[in-house]
């Protein structure tokens, strides 16, 4: 008998909000909105609902503040935390969103032990590891959201300046979702075409610059964290898992010594399919990209070494 995915999504935010009408848009699974706010999710659940029969999809949506709810849920979405105020750095909001994501991450995977999590809370690096830690599931179904985003803000740059749809642009972020992210200008394409080929050199560095920064830009301009585009972003990866896609993404992924790394969470491409993290793609560096991407692990190091990560589920 077929079985419609259910998917939780942990926080009732304008990330979290925007996260579920997509993935009910895209009629991936049943989403269930969880938040500890009373009426929140529910009422935000319940318009989304609402909505269904105009947009044409026929799965439930529901909110909640009982995790009994998510029982079984196929995918863990968390964005549950303190967002990035304007002046605020991503590691500013390092141990209250900690001890959140622990205490979130615990109770959902309690009733959903066979899921595959997606985190996105600030630092999202940290809190992936941390959300691996609260749940005890193996690091494979564990992964955070952040190189799909970052990619995503360097292909519409990049396509901007070339004047073409950023349809024919690919383009990747390696590194931790901080201003030491490493966009990779000599893996990225315009129609096949290396974009070296097409725009000059200092171009490129502004464009590597503006990706860097892309997150603040659009706090500078809203007072509040980006959501649109991060909420895409988890969607796509959602999709990737629950159709067993096995698509070639940028995702926060475990180290275990790929790329000389050991015991971290950062930015990597990866093969995602239905079991989380099918395999980290390692590829070739110059001595520079190198020292760069280095450079952005211990930019992650630095937060994780802050944190008391001994307690676990």
């Amino acid at each position: 008998m077929f079985r419609r995915h259910k998917i939780t999504v942990i926080g009732s935010g304008a990330t979290g909000a925007t996260t579920a009408h997509m993935l009910a848009l895209k009629e991936l699974g049943d989403v269930v909105l969880v938040d500890i706010q009373e009426g929140i999710p529910q009422g935000k659940a319940l318009d989304m609902w609402e909505s269904g029969p105009i947009e044409g999809f026929s799965l439930k949506v529901v909110g909640t503040n009982d995790y009994a709810l998510t029982e079984g849920s196929d995918v863990i979405v968390v964005t549950a935390g303190m967002p990035r105020k304007e002046g605020m750095s991503r590691n500013d909001l390092l141990k209250v969103n900690a001890e959140v994501v622990h205490n979130v991450v615990a109770a959902a995977a309690k009733v959903s032990p066979e899921a595959v999590l997606v985190v996105l809370t600030n630092p999202a690096d940290v809190m992936a590891y941390v959300a691996q830690k609260a749940s005890g599931f193996p690091h494979h179904r564990v992964m955070g959201q952040a190189g799909v985003l970052d990619s995503a803000r360097f292909r519409t740059f990049l396509a901007d300046a070339l004047k073409i749809s950023p349809k024919d642009v690919s383009a990747f972020v390696m590194g931790g979702h901080g201003d030491d992210m490493v966009p990779l200008v000599r893996y990225s394409y315009a129609g096949g075409i290396p974009v070296e080929k097409l725009l000059p050199k200092d171009t490129l560095d502004q464009i590597v610059q503006r990706t860097r920064t892309g997150g603040g830009e659009v706090l500078s301009l809203m007072k509040v964290s980006a959501y649109y585009a991060p909420a895409s972003s988890l969607a796509e990866m959602v999709k990737a898992v629950l159709l067993d896609e096995r698509r070639i993404l940028p995702v926060i992924s475990y180290l275990n010594g790929e790329y000389g790394e050991t015991d971290i969470y950062v930015g990597v491409p990866a093969i995602v399919g239905g079991n989380g993290i099918e395999k980290v793609i390692e590829v070739d560096f110059t001595p520079e990209e190198e020292a760069a991407f280095k450079k952005s692990v211990a930019s992650v190091r630095g937060p994780l070494s802050m944190l008391d990560l001994t307690k676990s589920s």
